[in-house]
């Protein structure tokens, strides 16, 4: 931890793109995934992966949540386990897809956001803030036969002023449209990036080394957090590649690697400006 500056924040990762995030006094889960080793995965369209790891927590360990974060709706992001485990009433920020289905199961808290839509959240002088971004989840058509996926933006406000900006990427292929992101929300400190290069059908539906460094350069956050590359059979590039390209690039300093169920402190901008 650097000396003399405190973290505004921290994230646990669980495992493939579940997290806990603790943001000043908000509590957020992104993507629950809780399956175990050997359980499937099921993808549409007949398709499944087996989980090849075992989530860092348990549903029930979790702390109090102020809110749930999805991506997209696809078992390995939101499975069965937290179909039946999460709380009905628990707010659950996500695609208006991924909300009709929700509300299916009986979430009648489920919110579904437009891209660029914002929905906010207060604490006392806390304020979050979650926008919904642009997310690609495959190639040409293909993206048009995946669930629609979002990126995340989430803000931590404190007495009216940027204390963080965070990034999740969501389940996207890089595109240079996603420019638009920094262009509408510069300075961010720290990007949450699903990897794992996955094909389904030998198409690449998120993420390589390479497209992972390309969103590094695009975006260009204070610290890189990779998660969502090892836990399915269908992940087909390993963290150590996405590694050895970004530090081809001079890029690997940037990047905090996590193990499941490691945390790691979040430093805001303020911090980021003065080090």
């Amino acid at each position: 931890m650097p000396s003399g500056f405190d973290p505004i924040g921290q994230v646990t990762f669980v495992g493939t793109a579940t997290t806990v995030l603790r943001l000043g006094s908000f509590t957020l889960l992104t993507d629950p995934n809780f399956l175990h080793s050997g359980q499937r995965a099921y993808l549409g369209y007949g398709l499944f992966s087996r989980r090849l790891t075992n989530p860092a927590t348990r549903i029930e360990n979790l702390p109090d949540l102020d809110a749930v974060v999805l991506s997209h709706m696809h078992g390995d992001h939101f499975d069965r386990t937290a179909r039946h485990g999460l709380p009905k009433s628990l707010p659950i920020i996500t695609t208006p897809q991924a909300q009709r289905r929700l509300k299916r199961w009986g979430f009648a808290a489920a919110d579904g956001l437009a891209t660029w839509e914002r929905r906010e959240l207060h604490h006392g002088n806390e304020r979050l803030s979650i926008t919904s971004v642009p997310g690609h989840h495959g190639p040409g058509l293909l993206d048009r036969l995946l669930p629609a996926v979002m990126g995340s933006i989430i803000d931590l406000d404190r007495d009216g002023r940027r204390v963080l900006r965070l990034y999740i990427t969501g389940d996207t292929l890089y595109r240079p449209s996603l420019a638009e992101i920094p262009d509408r929300f510069p300075d961010i400190d720290a990007m949450l990036i699903h990897l794992g290069g996955t094909r389904i059908l030998g198409f690449l539906v998120t993420m390589d080394d390479r497209q992972g460094v390309d969103l590094m350069r695009l975006v260009k956050p204070e610290i890189t957090l990779p998660i969502h590359y090892d836990d399915y059979r269908v992940f087909r590039s390993p963290l150590q590649d996405f590694l050895a390209t970004a530090a081809r690039h001079g890029l690997r300093p940037a990047i905090q690697t996590l193990r499941r169920g490691e945390t790691r402190p979040l430093f805001g901008h303020r911090y980021a400006a003065r080090r």
